[in-house]
């Protein structure tokens, strides 16, 4: 460790008194939604918890550092122990995701192969510990003949740039995850649940943004300049802070609506005719959806899918998402949001904003958000609903 003076252990100061507190916050949120875990059996629960104590666990070396431990200790044998956990790290995230955004998420006993590397990794370091400790002298000494001639020059290299390349790919899959997700949503909902789905994006940003921080560091260290132990110390903090807000994002954050969301076929894509004369669905099929739309307004309800429209149309759910995309050119979401614009509309016509302010209008007419309404109505009026009023 680089010139750093400890009185004492623990040296509580301007670097380590930050990354003690915001750790041991984080590690109450790992508790918390260890604890929801194992009362409701939401496995997303114990995806975070544990992505969460991973993290907290990558800090204990800058923490304890900073706070004297190996000024204190001169013999600790704590650096076999602070092992790097990367490798567990991007599987997780990946099936934290993928237990948000897969209906009847289930981990499977495969799914454990996923975590194969980071266990080797684990064997690696309790296999060195036990050599060096077998070697004379070792008491009297921080770290021993391996630690020294091979895990330090030769394994963690290679492991930064392992470390580096899987997490590529882990982040590459989740986002893939995500957006295919985000965008299948709009073809069975009318209720985008965008809220939950701006968490899971926020969530992805923040651990890119860390991995590309770290990464930038890395290069810098290992083809500039070599960064001291105080330069590498703004990564752990911004790390720490990260923690404590996906944990409290996370865990006041119900996303497990998502996981129970239905996609058991594939709903067809919007079509056009390739001629005028050709006909994608008939004429009735489309006439029977508006009547049912007119007359029984199932698009009032915020929480309407294409299976609850499938049922009272009397059609299969292929049926009509064919009607929609051939026969009105729209995906799901924008054909029920359609009429619900049409019915703010209505409402706005017969004065109800005197009574109502825009958004309890937005609410009556099946809107289930101030955002969505306000990104669907710019969307299908080219015009705020605002502005809209104002041109009454």
């Amino acid at each position: 460790m680089p010139e750093y003076f400890f009185l004492s252990f623990p040296d509580f100061n301007i670097r380590s008194s930050p990354l003690l507190i915001l750790v041991l916050q984080g590690l109450v949120l790992v508790v918390l939604l260890l604890t929801r875990y194992n009362k409701r059996r939401n496995i997303s629960d114990l995806f975070l918890g544990l992505t969460l104590l991973v993290v907290c666990y990558e800090q204990i070396c800058y923490t304890v550092g900073f706070m004297g431990w190996y000024h204190a200790f001169k013999n600790t044998k704590i650096n076999y122990w602070l092992i790097p956990m990367v490798l567990a790290l991007a599987p997780l995230l990946f099936f934290y995701v993928k237990s948000i955004t897969q209906s009847a998420f289930k981990f499977r006993q495969r799914d454990l192969l996923h975590f194969v590397p980071a266990t080797l990794v684990i064997l690696y370091r309790v296999t060195i510990y036990a050599y060096d400790a077998s070697q004379s002298g070792f008491a009297d000494t921080q770290n021993g003949y391996l630690k020294i001639h091979v895990d330090e020059p030769i394994f963690q290299p290679l492991l930064i740039f392992t470390e580096f390349a899987v997490m590529l790919l882990y982040l590459a899959f989740t986002f893939q995850l995500y957006y295919n997700y985000r965008k299948k949503i709009k073809y069975y909902f009318s209720n985008t649940y965008k809220y939950e789905l701006n968490w899971i994006l926020t969530f992805l940003l923040i651990f890119t943004s860390l991995f590309l921080y770290e990464s930038f560091q890395d290069i810098i260290g290992a083809l500039i300049v070599e960064l001291s132990y105080t330069q590498r110390w703004w990564l752990n903090l911004f790390m720490a802070i990260a923690t404590i807000y996906i944990g409290v994002m996370g865990y006041f954050t119900d996303t497990s609506k998502l996981n129970t969301l239905n996609f058991d076929f594939t709903p067809q894509p919007i079509q056009k005719p390739e001629t005028e004369n050709e006909k994608l669905v008939s004429s009735s099929e489309i006439a029977k959806l508006q009547e049912l739309m007119s007359t029984e307004k199932p698009f009032l309800n915020p929480e309407l899918n294409l299976v609850d429209l499938a049922k009272l149309s009397e059609m299969s759910r292929a049926q009509l998402s064919q009607v929609i995309n051939a026969g009105f050119n729209k995906n799901f979401n924008d054909f029920v949001n359609s009429y619900r614009i049409e019915a703010v509309k209505d409402q706005l016509a017969l004065g109800k904003h005197k009574e109502l302010s825009l958004l309890g209008i937005a609410f009556d007419c099946g809107f289930n958000s101030k955002a969505t309404f306000n990104r669907v109505f710019k969307k299908l009026t080219n015009t705020s609903p605002s502005e809209y009023l104002k041109s009454l």
